[in-house]
């Protein structure tokens, strides 16, 4: 009889959690069906269609998939910019994770003046938000003294990196690569606010118990990363891995997304533009789920 009473409450317990996972997602899920459903559906219309505006609004006239066809074979720059774009999101998302773990295994530890250490790494997050974005591309003072430094510099660090990697017996691609995430650090920190509180928080959730443990068993610190931190936050490599891969195919400096907006802004070809965004949708699915599919199998999950 205990035992029953025992699984209920567990039951009841995780009836609960799910009803609040439900409620927190519920906003989400309305928003969705009210104000996207709709756009999406009349998009997907046009992207098979060609579009004029006339005076009873748009009208359209079913073309098939003429404007895919243009878009993947007589469009000499699109297939192009799907491969480039696609891997700058390999090579930046890979160093986001990587650079958001470490720092979150940074301020995990226990020293003075950690919550104002935290704080400025959080400080990414608000600077991606739209306000500041806007006043760092816009802000005639921030450009001028970027050209300032620019201009009294003889070298940067990427320049001076290159020249003693250069001297090194490497291959000329991974110089290359190399020099590509020297040049990217200041966006590879702006985008790893969001990875950084998720890993901190999963860190937090690790028993104490289970380092000292391992401590007695004589575990160095390595081994103990591997064996016990690594396994016990997999499972938000992978939540991680997909935010990091929406959010860099979302931000406005994409070619895709420009190549779209040019489309429909300046050539109002509604149509094609049309055609070109359900393109690169359908590829970052088709890449979340393959890749969500493969780190999934060495997740780790425990009660």
């Amino acid at each position: 009889m205990s035992i029953t009473k025992k699984n209920k409450s567990k039951m009841s317990l995780a009836g609960r959690r799910a009803i609040f996972g439900y409620l927190f997602i519920l906003p989400f899920v309305l928003g969705f069906l009210l104000f996207m459903v709709k756009p999406l559906i009349q998009s997907f219309i046009m992207s098979i269609s060609e579009v004029s505006v006339g005076a009873n609004g748009f009208e359209m006239t079913y073309t098939g998939i003429d404007n895919y066809n243009r878009a993947l074979t007589i469009d000499p720059n699109y297939t192009r910019m799907l491969f480039d774009e696609i891997g700058k999101m390999v090579l930046n998302s890979v160093a986001t994770i990587i650079f958001s773990f470490f720092i979150a295994l940074l301020i995990n530890q226990k020293f003075k003046g950690r919550a104002i250490v935290r704080a400025i790494f959080f400080l990414p997050v608000i600077f991606s938000s739209g306000v500041i974005v806007g006043l760092e591309y816009n802000n005639t003072l921030l450009a001028g003294m970027q050209q300032m430094i620019e201009e009294s510099s003889t070298s940067g660090i990427a320049d001076t990196l290159e020249a003693m990697l250069a001297n090194a017996d490497i291959g000329e691609g991974l110089l290359d690569t190399v020099i590509t995430l020297v040049n990217s650090v200041y966006d590879i920190a702006i985008a790893s606010g969001i990875q950084i509180i998720i890993f901190l928080s999963a860190l937090q959730t690790i028993p104490r118990s289970m380092y000292e443990a391992a401590d007695i068993e004589g575990c160095t610190k390595w081994e103990s990363l591997w064996k016990i931190t690594f396994p016990m936050i997999s499972s938000m490599f992978l939540v991680n891995w997909i935010y990091t891969i929406i959010d860099f195919f979302m931000k406005s400096d994409n070619q895709i997304i420009q190549q779209v907006q040019n489309e429909m802004v300046r050539n109002l070809d509604f149509g094609y533009s049309s055609a070109l965004a359900w393109i690169y949708f359908g590829i970052v699915i088709v890449w979340i789920g393959i890749s969500s599919f493969i780190i999934s199998k060495v997740v780790y999950y425990y009660e």
